[in-house]
Order: structure tokens, then sequence, then C-alpha cells
């Protein structure tokens, strides 16, 4: 009978007088939706320093930060599959266009990246700049995504390894296949890419040079990658009268190389395109029924943007910008291109030939101050003020801007974006950069999905037209994208993993941005955390620039 007083009087010592748990950030009584398509619960999450160390019934416990979480959903902070914050982040590492929807996660690639540079890219990219002007001070990928951490910024960012970027750093902007030795000279900036942590590599082949690329040479600096683990990822070749034929294409990368491979955007371009979606899927289904992992991601509006290259075939832009818009002054070229830019084909892509009308083109970035004037008017408004056609007036801007114009694109299907939404394999990504409406950013407008991608998913298509569930939203946006990257101990609410948190009231979420004043942040985000900091708080940014570099399965660590 002693031995079992003293032991129960040991118990009271251990458990009964127990301190309660303290924490960093305790956030209390949320909606926690944990990433994994499970339905939600009501629960509490404790964090201490950058990592989640409990979730479930904290009762009693205390947090150094204390979030009350009533009413909110309690979510893991959303991954950007596509963001183009590549110069923005330089200029303003806050990313509240990003931060105020959720995102905790910037992946950047698409074709293009960061790095690898030489000299001569460095010059280039320096002549280029518009309204953001930075010092190029970084060679490789990784030391431009360190660079950028080192500044400061809210988001966590990560990138591929642009095959655009490669063939220029090698071939240049020719419209030739690459020698032996370049090909093993890309092959090996892959290889240095994948271990500085890249994601894989990223193609976007609509455009030049890229679209110089043979399928066989892609397939070489997959396999690469996929040493590494790394995924392929691509702006398909055509998008619209060639889709089905660029989906094989991919398709056949993924196999030969054996890796990963996913859509960039997936979008049927042009009204004839609309009924393809079924075809795609099943392309995309037997593809993976083979044991092919093939996934897509997307935005979710109407309307793409890019430049006037899209409008112009390949072969009058190689060799680079320069090349490009001295043959725009030739008037035997441009007799040529009159033709050629309203000619359907199926040898380019052309968005020009994917709208409905030239009302259907807006002009939304000029680099030429002198044209600034012009932003946000449609190609047929300019047309008619200047009194030329709409094929000589892309021309002339292109000249006279120094630059591609950046255009809105509208060629898509508003019954394709719910399909799309739907799918099991489908994650988002804005395809823009993420702004504020202040300072350097007014000099242009952007795309509304800069402002709006993300919270648009969850207020308009979970919300009010319940085209999939709040739960499988989540999925889609976090624990998704971070397995379809293979990043450890992120995308989910779990113990032990990083604390990049979205909480949001659900009833609130919702997109602001038009095209006529995109400029306009959501609102229905309450808080954001990042690796464990506060960066919204009540629905305003706290300033933080909490965010680090996010590495891919194939990093080397130098240390």
């Amino acid at each position: 009978m002693k031995a079992l007083l003293i032991g129960m009087f040991g118990l009271f010592l251990i458990y009964g007088c127990r301190p309660a748990q303290t924490f960093d950030v305790l956030i209390k009584n949320g909606q926690i939706v944990d990433g994994s398509g499970n339905a939600a619960f009501t629960g509490d999450v404790g964090i201490v320093a950058d990592s989640i160390v409990a979730i479930g019934d904290l009762t009693g416990a205390h947090g150094a930060i204390e979030i009350e979480a009533s009413g909110l959903v309690v979510a893991p902070g959303f991954i950007n599959m596509l963001s183009w914050a590549v110069d923005a982040l330089i200029e303003d590492g806050k990313s509240q266009s990003d931060i105020k929807q959720g995102v905790t996660l910037e992946v950047f690639g698409e074709g293009s990246s960061m790095g690898p540079l030489n000299e001569e890219m460095k010059k280039d990219k320096k002549d280029s700049q518009g309204d953001i002007k930075y010092p190029i001070n970084w060679t490789t990928l990784g030391e431009y995504l360190e660079a950028l951490v080192k500044k400061g910024v809210s988001t966590n960012v990560a990138s591929f390894v642009g095959a655009t970027t490669l063939r220029v750093h090698t071939v240049g902007y020719e419209n030739r296949a690459p020698s032996e030795e370049e090909l093993e000279q890309m092959k090996a900036l892959v290889r240095q890419a994948m271990e500085e942590g890249a994601m894989g590599v990223g193609s976007s082949l609509i455009y030049a040079p890229a679209f110089y690329s043979s399928t066989e040479e892609l397939i070489a600096l997959c396999q690469v990658a996929a040493e590494y683990d790394g995924m392929y990822i691509s702006h398909l070749r055509s998008e619209g009268n060639q889709l089905l034929e660029s989906l094989d294409e991919l398709i056949r990368i993924a196999d030969e190389a054996n890796i990963r491979a996913e859509v960039y955007h997936l979008k049927m371009a042009g009204k004839n395109n609309w009924d393809k979606l079924d075809a795609v899927v099943s392309k995309i289904d037997s593809a993976r029924k083979a044991g092919l992992t093939i996934t897509t991601n997307m935005y979710t509006y109407t309307a793409g943007a890019t430049g006037l290259d899209a409008s112009m075939p390949p072969w009058v832009q190689e060799g680079g910008y320069d090349k490009w818009a001295e043959r725009l002054t030739d008037p035997k070229i441009r007799d040529k291109l009159k033709i050629e830019m309203v000619t359907p084909t199926n040898e380019w892509e052309s968005l020009m030939m994917g709208v409905a009308s030239y009302d259907d083109m807006l002009l939304i970035g000029f680099k030429n101050d002198s044209l600034k004037y012009l932003t946000g008017k449609s190609l047929a408004e300019v047309a008619a003020m200047r009194n030329t056609s709409p094929i000589e007036t892309a021309m002339d801007l292109v000249v006279q801007d120094g630059s591609r114009v950046g255009t809105v694109y509208f060629m898509m299907s508003e019954e394709n974006v719910k399909k799309k939404i739907a799918l099991p394999y489908m994650s988002f990504g804005s395809d823009a950069a993420s702004y504020a409406p202040e300072g350097v950013f007014l000099k242009s407008r952007s795309h509304p999905r800069a402002f709006g991608n993300f919270a648009r998913l969850l207020g308009k298509y979970v919300r009010d037209e319940k085209i999939i569930s709040l739960e499988e939203a989540i999925y889609k946006l976090t624990t998704l994208p971070a397995t379809n990257l293979k990043i450890k101990k992120r995308g989910a609410l779990k113990e032990g993993y990083f604390a990049d948190l979205a909480i949001f009231d659900p009833n609130k979420i919702q997109d602001h941005a038009t095209y006529d004043k995109p400029m306009q942040y959501a609102t229905g985000m309450v808080h954001v955390l990042v690796n464990g900091i506060p960066v919204l708080k009540e629905g305003e940014h706290t300033g933080a620039l909490p965010g680090q570099v996010i590495r891919g399965p194939g990093y080397k660590s130098t240390d």
C-alpha cells in the first residue's frame, strides 16, 4: 500500500504539476485544413522558432504571440508554382500582392532563369531592364537566390533552371542545334544548377530562342536533371492548334528522360481549340496509368499575358532583340509579316490568331516612358489612334519601345477554367510578379492574376461556385505542389514541418483585381507566417522578411 501511494504521488508530481506548454506562436481555435485533403477540424497550432511542434487541443498553453483564429481557416502557406517576381522582389522584397493571398513560396523558372549568366548575358539583361533597375552581382542561379534572401524577402523562393537560359549561355540566339561540345556544356550547367538546389529544368517553347530547341536536346538536359530527382516543367510548344502534339512531346520527354513532368498554365488557347480539353485529359490520364508522373498547373483567368513577340514568327526574332527590331524596319520583311501574322499555321504558335479580335489584346507593359500613355489600351485602339493597321502597329511598338511590349490576350473559355480546377493533378501559379500598388510598380499595369489568382480560387470557385471543396483546394495549393517538387517538411500542417501558414476568413476571401483596375489587393487573408514569423497580421504586412531559399532534391551543400 505504501508503495502504491508513493507511486501515485510520483505520477501527480510528473503530470499534475507539469507547467503549461509555452510556444513562440500559439494559434487558437482555428478550423485546421492541413493540406492532406482530409476534413477540417477545430484545433490549435503551437510553433517554436521556425517549426510546428504541436497540433490539436492545446488548452492551457500560452504563446509569446497568440493568434485567435475562431471562424478562420488555418492552412499551410500556398505555393505559387509559376512566379515572375524575380525582378519585383529585388525592388520590394515584401511580395505584398502574393502575401495578401497566403502565398509563402514563389517558384521561378519558366524557360528563363536568373542564372547561370555569362558576361554578355549580364550586359543584355542590364540593357533590357525597364522600370526596375538593379545591379547584377551574381552569376549562377544559386547565387541569385541567395542574394535575394540576403537582401530580404517575405516569401520563400525556389527556381527551376531555364532551358532558354542554358541555350543562350551556350548557343546564343541562333536557330541551330548545339554542337556536341555545346550540349555537354549545357548539361554541365544543368548539373551545377541542380547541385545548387534547382527544382529541375523549365522550358517555354513558343518563344525564340527556346523554339529552336529540339525534343532530343530537351531530353538530354532532362536526363541530367533526372539524375538528381528533378522535374521537367514546360510551357508547351503550342497551347492552341498543336496542343495535343505538344503534350505528346512533353510526355515523350518524361518517358525517355525518366523524369517527372508538369505542364505550365494548362490551357486551350483560341476558340477553335476549346474542345480539346477532354483529349488533353485523356492523354495525361493514359500517361499516368502507364507509370509516368505528369501533373499540371494553371491560373484562374480566361486571359493570358505575355508580349507581342508571341504574335510574330520565331524566324524574325532570331539573334535577339536588336536583330528582331532591325528586321521589323525592313519594308520587305514587314510585307512578309503582314501576311504571316494573319495566316493560320501549325508551324509556330501565334497568340494573335487565338483572340477573337484586336480588341482582345490589351497593351500593359511599356519600357519607354514616352509610350506609357498607351498602357491599358487595346491594340485595336492604338492602331486607330495611329491610323495604321493592327499588324503594323504591333511591329512599330516593338521597335519604338525597345521591348517585346507586355500584352494581355483573351483566349480561353470560362467553362474550361472550371473543368481544369477540378483535375486531381492540378496546382496553381499566378504566372505574374508580386507587386504593391505603389512606387515604381505603378509605371506599368499588371494582369489581375498578380493580385487575385489564389483568392479567386478560394472565393469565386470554391466558396461561391463550389467547383471543388475547400479541403481539396488547399491540398492543390500546398501538399500537391510540395510533393511534386519533392520539397521536404513544407506544404502541410504537421508536427516537425516548417511553420509556413495562411490564416483566412473563408467567408470573406475575395479577389478585387480587374483588367481595368488590376492593382487591387485581395481581401480576407488575415494572418500569414513564413518560417514561424508573422508577415501578415490582421491583414496588414508587418514588414518582416524571413524568406529562405528552398532547394530541390539534388542540392549539395558546400558547407
